[in-house]
């Protein structure tokens, strides 16, 4: 995969952060594609991207961070993407509920810089690939309780 650009989805309605990140990302070797919230992504996903990693807003408006994960389970789309939550909220039912949904990570905004978040992203991916094809069940998202 050396060279080759690695598919990111970033799903997120501050726009602001949204471009920041596509620019941080796209600087560090990243294919990115950005949607400003679920039902947008969803969209994406059924006109055929298949993004290695998503990065998800919870709070977000037509269809929040959390309906969207509940969507692409139950339809079975991009399910070889690794997902992590990128948020504000930072609440443990809303950590647990992102297990429960399937989230490789759950990275919390405001204890972040945009380097940290590129840098815990490709940790996670690290981690994915040395832990294929099995996810531990009961194990703690990556980056929850850090910082």
């Amino acid at each position: 995969m050396e060279g080759e650009k690695r598919k990111i989805l970033i799903v997120d309605d501050d726009s602001f952060l949204l471009d920041m990140y596509a620019l941080k990302f796209s600087q560090n070797n990243f294919e990115v594609h950005t949607a400003m919230n679920g039902k947008q992504a969803i969209e994406k996903f059924k006109s055929g991207l298949h993004p290695l990693v998503m990065l998800i807003d919870i709070i977000m408006p037509e269809m929040d961070g959390f309906e969207m994960l509940e969507k692409i389970n139950a339809e079975g789309l991009a399910p070889n993407s690794t997902k992590i939550i990128l948020s504000n909220k930072s609440q443990q039912a809303d950590i647990d509920r992102g297990s429960e949904l399937g989230v490789a990570g759950y990275i919390i905004k405001a204890n972040s810089t945009p380097l940290e978040v590129i840098s815990q992203v490709i940790s996670i991916l690290g981690k994915k690939v040395e832990n294929s094809p099995d996810v531990k069940s009961g194990s703690r998202p990556e980056g929850v309780g850090t910082k």
